[in-house]
């Protein structure tokens, strides 16, 4: 696939954001709490938000990863479940795609 380097450079980017606010989630969660109640209360309630954005962040990392690891090993483009090639279109828009669309949809 001659896109290969622009998608590695797409996914790179990405990885790079996520670990950027990843560890900048994490520095807010260690953060000392006021000890006022109410203030308290609402810490809390960022934090929960805080831990969701984590959570998603790192599974995004972790498809990221895997698309990399595609990419050196050849099957990048390739749909995990049929074999068919992922269009290039879809690629684009979701470059850590392991599925194509058909197969998605199952």
């Amino acid at each position: 696939m001659q896109d290969l380097k622009e998608f590695r450079e797409k996914l790179a980017e990405r990885r790079a954001y996520l670990v950027q606010k990843l560890e900048q989630f994490e520095a807010s969660l260690e953060q000392p709490r006021t000890k006022d109640i109410e203030d308290r209360a609402t810490e809390m309630e960022n934090e929960e938000v805080i831990e969701g954005l984590g959570v998603t962040g790192l599974e995004e990392l972790r498809r990221i990863d895997r698309a990399l690891l595609r990419i050196d090993d050849g099957t990048y483009g390739v749909c995990a479940n049929c074999g068919e090639d992922i269009p290039v279109d879809r690629l684009r828009i979701v470059p850590e795609a392991q599925t194509c669309v058909r197969c998605m949809a199952r």
